[in-house]
């Protein structure tokens, strides 16, 4: 009897080997669930061709990131304590962590909704959703509860209350209110609803800054001006920011204008100090106008110049609204002094340029409106190709 029942074990493992795929199968060992939210650990490679690897092909090499953020709740029932539910914001604030946005929009339903903090558009599929984290993953945001309640029911738990983001990209720390509706969809606990607002207080009394805050704003500013890149520095610019330029005639009224003119700015590598400083702060705006000073990195040469901001606050952070630069007035009327060493100093510039045997750069020694009358043409030179063709 016993060698009978052997045999007939023998023969199903036989019979149910042919329908598995070829080549073995790495082993893979499952973790015992420790709450229940059922977050298990898989320890292993997952096959190329499961099921589980698809459902979640979207995500790429991200394969095992976004398993974690997707483990089953435990099966049967709604038993979930107010611990696990507060964990579910925790594998939310992971999932901003990574920086993805696709992992982020994997923790909401198939069908959620999303009333966002700095967007008017409600957000109700994975594509909507994914969209608004797009933008906002930019900032690096880091959360915490600092003050919430929780309420179970019968396959549904919410979380409601005050959290607080640490802005990684900019040190700024914002608060706002929030709604999480959890219910469990496919054995996973997810967002089916999500509720973020900016505290209301701050809109109605304005947002809080000091004076040493708003002048501190200007490094954000400056810190962007040495990162070189065009697009950083306009991003500290309001949606509707306005730029009146040093040296530029041209109003900068929106991120492309404003972007256009610090490509050329930017090549002189420059870095800002405040001299002179009035701020005045005002609800949710604020201003500060001056005397600033700029080192240009490629000549060494320092320029004076009249500033001001005005700052709004706009998306949770404070950015420029107007940016007003000019030179310094009496310079213009009253003309830079020089000394005569420094007047035969402009010679050796002339002939130094002469010695890169480069005719634009001898060229560029003359003004806009040069005239040369050369030693060896009759043909007067009056404008920037007529000075290049002679040389």
């Amino acid at each position: 009897m016993k060698v009978a029942s052997i045999a007939v074990a023998l023969a199903l493992f036989t019979t149910t080997s042919a329908f598995a795929p070829n080549g073995a199968l790495p082993a893979v060992r499952i973790a015992q669930p420790t709450n229940a939210l059922n977050e298990v650990v898989i320890v292993g490679r997952a096959p190329a061709t499961s099921s589980r690897d698809s459902s979640l092909s979207l995500f790429g090499s991200r394969w095992r990131k976004a398993r974690k953020f997707n483990a089953p709740a435990k099966a049967g029932g709604a038993d979930i304590t107010e611990k696990e539910v507060r964990a579910l914001f925790e594998l939310w604030n992971s999932a901003l962590a990574t920086g993805d946005s696709r992992i982020v929009a994997s923790r909401y339903t198939k069908s959620p909704v999303l009333l966002p903090t700095v967007s008017d558009q409600p957000r109700t599929d994975f594509a909507s959703v994914q969209d608004y984290f797009d933008a906002f993953l930019l900032k690096k945001p880091l959360g915490k509860i600092l003050d919430g309640k929780i309420n179970i029911g019968d396959g549904w738990a919410s979380d409601s209350g005050i959290y607080e983001f640490t802005m990684g990209a900019t040190g700024d720390v914002v608060k706002a209110r929030y709604t999480y509706n959890y219910v469990k969809e496919d054995g996973i606990w997810k967002i089916q609803h999500h509720h973020s607002s900016v505290m209301p207080e701050e809109i109605a009394m304005g947002k809080p800054i000091t004076k040493s805050e708003v002048r501190s704003l200007f490094s954000l500013w400056n810190n962007a001006l040495a990162t070189e890149d065009p697009k950083q520095v306009a991003a500290r610019y309001a949606k509707n920011g306005v730029l009146l330029p040093t040296v530029s005639d041209t109003p900068r009224t929106d991120f492309a204008s404003i972007e256009d003119y610090f490509v050329n700015f930017l090549k002189l590598k420059p870095q800002g100090e405040i001299l002179d400083s009035h701020v005045t702060i005002g609800k949710n705006s604020c201003q500060d106008v001056g005397i600033y000073e700029f080192t240009l990195g490629t000549t060494g040469k320092k320029v004076k110049g009249r500033y001001s901001f005005d700052y709004v606050y706009e998306d949770g952070e404070w950015k420029i609204n107007h940016h007003h630069s000019s030179i310094m007035p009496e310079g213009i009327v009253t003309a830079e002094p020089i000394t005569e060493k420094e007047v035969r100093g402009l010679f050796n510039l002339w002939n130094d340029a002469l010695a890169t045997k480069d005719p634009k750069q001898v060229a560029n020694r003359y003004s806009k409106a040069g005239v040369l009358l050369p030693t060896v043409s009759d043909v007067p030179r009056t404008d920037y190709p007529g000075i290049v063709d002679y040389f």
